[in-house]
């Protein structure tokens, strides 16, 4: 132990938590759960940091005890982090409080920035040279699909990218090659995956280098292997701190395992209610069982909330306490009681749209501004509701940790070839997606349709089609782009007697890009093909194709001023660790929130993180939070009619105001949860008792029709209540004047089956239904 010499004036290493005006100035203003945090400097420690409870603060004023009372020198302190961005933040805010102390901390940095260098120093222990290249995803997937060429594997049906998913997964769980068993080997190209694991393993060492997965496992394997370099390592590093525990992988995990054996100084800050990254190989049970990791560790809770209102914290905390696995913890707040947890039912998408931009615009009337407001959605695809709405009201707004609905790739791909059939002189459109998705058309063959437009001064898409009357391009190019250009004279044939929408359906299966994106079978194409299906659907409210591709420009062509406020719209994903004013959470409807792959794929681990989702995005909110569920939502170009999510149903009722717009169905689906039960569990559990009590005799005479499943009931009624719900009142007509009892009287304006138009006195033209309104 070094000596306890303190570092700055009235600095001393007593742990005593009450607050002293002789404390360092690092604690002071900390509360004393944080005090607690910072001064437990021996024996491992697992800080319980809440959503808003200040835990940077604890972390990085603990990082300053540690080198300010000289428990350690900076360089024998690891401290890691997930991002980037946070140890640069933590090392500019510890450099505030100990100088140039902080230059000294060589081991301040993410997960593989730490193994990076580790790696680099017993290199020769892996087969690699210390100035070994670190491959980027680009140059992993060339390789990969070079070995899978020369495996005679079909790449269509094994795509590159979904084995560098599923190689990227064996190395988080810390799997070398040996380790792959049968069972996971099976999970690719019929029980190669394994083989082709270590062809890839021996091709990077020939070429040394690694990927990003192999940065961590190649130090866990050295560690295993090599005494010396584990107990080199184990000395050095006296105090370890992790931040974000929670998220660690199955690599990470034993990776800090083993270093920490030595002093058991190990800090993990971290919140079990917030693991939301499972599907990157993120697990909870990491944190969990921290106190069976390190026996005798101790639990520091920090509960004080620093950001939210007491109803915001009540309505999360009611709903996160509906996991079984979590530690357990009741946030609280010194501040004032303000507005509870807003739930509106809406009747569909565009009125979600529609009401959000109505209260962001009201905010800005009272003197707010759009950039104190954020909608948070749980999948990328229902940002373009929000984004043509914001566009024909002019609202700005900005897109955090994506690209705008119309600027992802695959939906500038789906455009290029609409307009590409819309346009055929539209060489930009045409080059993007000569070769997209791969179709055998290389480098050398677009350049000769280049070279072939140019000298002959006509669009790519003729001269493609007089190329193939030559000998310039292969056969299999040849016939490659031949078939190409047959496809584009069908399609415009078809554009003059098929609905859009359905061409473009046809397009994208026909061009074999749905296909492609499917192979992939990743959660990243899922997502993708998600977005293509919200194209079509909102090519339906146009009338025509150059309609909506005029609309799709216009959209494209909205570049607000870089200095304007603006709405933050983004995935509760991309918010973890941000926080707004005002939240308006969209589209908490079962299959939407928690989402159906959740339910189908994952069981109760999956919708415990769902649910862990649902807790983040309401403790995003500092003053107001409000979530909206629709009665109807198009999914996958069908109307379906909708509940409420499970999790609108966990609320504490004392802390929520309901308003609803929906009529028909929606009491009995509100009534599915006033018991906080859960409908499709109960259909799951009911429908597999009847599976092992009645045989296979029931199962197949219910596959036949003679048995009605509970979820064909279900869907029935669904159905009932939204045909119901859907029957026009025949006592309304076209300019009667009505009453509604908040937005007062009003004239109808128009009329579309049971959904109303009125040009309200006070209140303006609002949509609402007609059993909301009596003639007046």
């Amino acid at each position: 132990m070094l000596p306890a010499t303190p570092a700055f004036p009235n600095c001393s290493p007593v742990t005593e938590l009450a607050p002293s005006p002789a404390d360092p100035f690092y604690l002071q203003g900390l509360n004393p759960p944080q005090r607690e945090a910072v001064l437990t400097t021996e024996g491992p420690v697992l800080v319980l940091a809440g959503a808003g409870t200040g835990k940077t603060a604890a972390l990085t004023a603990r990082l300053a005890h540690l080198v300010g009372t000289r428990r350690a020198w900076p360089s024998e302190i690891l401290c890691v982090t997930f991002t980037n961005k946070a140890a640069r933040e933590m090392r500019e805010r510890v450099g505030r409080m100990i100088g140039d102390a902080v230059e000294g901390m060589p081991w301040l940095g993410t997960f593989h920035s730490i193994a990076a260098k580790m790696l680099r120093r017993h290199a020769e222990l892996v087969g690699l040279q210390s100035n070994f290249t670190i491959l980027d995803t680009d140059d992993q997937l060339r390789l990969l699909k070079q070995l899978i060429i020369a495996a005679e594997i079909e790449e269509k049906r094994w795509p590159a990218r979904q084995l560098a998913g599923l190689i990227d997964k064996w190395k988080n769980k810390g799997l070398v090659p040996a380790d792959i068993d049968a069972g996971e080997s099976e999970l690719y190209a019929n029980g190669r995956g394994g083989e082709l694991y270590q062809q890839y393993q021996d091709r990077l060492r020939a070429v040394n280098a690694c990927d990003f997965g192999d940065l961590l496992l190649h130090m866990l394997t050295i560690l295993k292997k090599d005494r010396e370099v584990l107990a080199h390592y184990q000395q050095r590093f006296r105090y370890i701190m992790v931040d974000e525990y929670q998220d660690t992988n199955s690599s990470q995990y034993l990776w800090l395992r083993l270093l920490a054996q030595e002093h058991k100084n190990i800090a993990c800050v971290g919140d079990d209610d917030q693991s939301i990254y499972s599907w990157r190989g993120a697990q909870v049970e990491n944190i969990l069982r921290f106190e069976r990791d390190f026996p005798g560790a101790k639990v520091i809770k920090l509960e004080q909330n620093y950001r939210s209102t007491p109803h915001i914290l009540a309505a999360a905390s009611g709903v996160i306490a509906n996991n079984g696995g979590r530690l357990g913890k009741t946030l609280w707040t010194d501040h004032s009681e303000g507005e509870k947890v807003q739930v509106v039912g809406v009747w569909d998408g565009p009125e979600e749209a529609r009401r959000v931009g109505e209260e962001i615009e009201a905010h800005e009337r009272a003197g707010g501004s759009a950039a104190d407001c954020a909608i948070l959605v749980r999948a990328q695809h229902q940002t373009r509701e929000f984004e043509d709405r914001f566009i024909a009201i002019g609202m700005p707004y900005r897109i955090v940790g994506g690209f705008r609905f119309y600027e992802r790739a695959e939906i500038r791909d789906a455009l290029a070839y609409l307009r590409t059939v819309v346009q055929p002189a539209d060489d930009l459109a045409f080059e993007r997606i000569i070769n997209v998705p791969k179709r055998g058309l290389g480098d050398k063959a677009v350049a000769r349709v280049h070279a072939l437009a140019r000298a002959r001064d006509v669009p790519l898409t003729t001269a493609a089609a007089l190329i193939l009357d030559t000998d310039e391009l292969t056969g299999a190019a040849r016939k490659s782009l031949g078939n190409l250009v047959r496809d584009f004279a069908r399609w415009r044939d078809l554009a003059n007697n098929t609905a859009h929408p359905d061409l473009a359906r046809q397009i994208l299966d026909e061009s074999g890009y749905t296909a492609a994106l499917q192979a992939e079978r990743t959660a990243e194409a899922a997502g993708r093909l998600e977005n293509l299906t919200e194209l079509v659907r909102a090519m339906e409210e146009y009338e025509t194709l150059g309609a909506f591709l005029e609309h799709v420009s216009l959209v494209m062509d909205n570049d607000a001023n870089a200095d304007e406020a603006k709405v933050t719209i983004m995935t509760i994903h991309a918010a973890k660790g941000l926080e707004f004013d005002t939240v308006f959470l969209a589209g908490w409807e079962e299959g939407v929130f928690p989402s159906q792959r959740a339910l189908d794929e994952g069981g109760t681990a999956s919708l415990e993180e769902e649910r862990r989702l649902a807790y983040v995005a309401i403790t995003r909110a500092r003053r107001r939070c409000v979530i909206f569920h629709a009665a109807n939502r198009r999914i996958y170009g069908q109307w379906m009619s909708s509940i409420p999510s499970r999790f609108v149903g966990e609320l504490p009722k004392a802390h929520v105001d309901t308003e609803s717009t929906m009529s028909g169905g929606e009491s009995l689906w509100r009534a599915q949860w006033s018991e906080r039960t859960d409908p499709f569990a109960h259909l799951a559990a009911t429908q597999s008792t009847r599976a092992a009590t009645r045989g296979p005799g029931w199962q197949r005479a219910a596959a036949a029709g003679n048995f009605k499943t509970d979820q064909t009931r279900i869907l029935e009624v669904k159905a009932s209540a939204a045909s119901f719900a859907a029957k026009p009142r025949g006592d309304l007509g076209l300019g009667q004047r009505v009453f509604h009892q908040k937005f007062g009287y009003g004239v109808v304006a128009e009329i579309e089956g049971n959904k109303l138009e009125i040009d309200f006195e006070q209140a303006g033209r609002k949509r609402v239904l007609d059993s909301f309104v009596t003639a007046g």
